[in-house]
């Protein structure tokens, strides 16, 4: 494991893989956060509901707005948001705007670019950025590695290969 996640990352990052996997199952791309407390609560999570909703409906995102609704500055500064995938660019500027806490992520827009290519899937529709590209001052961990990189990289494979067979 990368030196920057802790053991209690590590079961929190399998609780977002399991979002992930609930995405999956619904169609969805496999992406899924937890947003939680300084006290190690989980506040609320989300899971990707693009094709449910519309192309903005990323875990991410979601879970910054809803911290906007229910929490304090201080509380939202004091947040770790838990992810699959390294945020995009959207979700990025919504944390930093926001004034969340820190990033723990899963897997990096650099590795699921490079997975897309490998697949000769379509590349994203917005160039993925390192988090602190867009939120210089942005607190980050990530990515993982061994089998919860692994199983984030075979839902992201799976999803795409399918869009790949439907002509998508």
């Amino acid at each position: 494991m990368p030196p920057s996640l802790t053991s209690v990352d590590l079961a929190y990052l399998r609780r977002c893989l399991a979002l992930a996997t609930e995405a999956l199952a619904a169609g969805d791309e496999p992406f899924g956060s937890l947003l939680v407390g300084a006290n190690g609560e989980v506040l609320a999570d989300a899971r990707n509901r693009v094709n449910e909703l519309n192309a903005l409906a990323h875990p991410e995102l979601a879970l910054a707005q809803w911290a906007a609704a229910h929490l304090s500055p201080a509380d939202c500064a004091a947040t770790t948001l838990y992810t699959s995938g390294e945020h995009c660019p959207m979700c990025a500027a919504a944390h930093g705007w926001l004034g969340l806490g820190k990033i723990v992520y899963l897997s990096s827009g650099e590795q699921l670019t490079q997975w897309l290519a490998d697949l000769g899937a379509p590349p994203a529709p917005v160039r993925l950025l390192p988090i602190r590209t867009i939120v210089p001052g942005a607190e980050v961990a990530g990515p993982a590695s061994g089998e919860l990189l692994a199983a984030i990289k075979d839902l992201q494979v799976t999803y795409h290969t399918r869009r790949l067979a439907a002509g998508q």
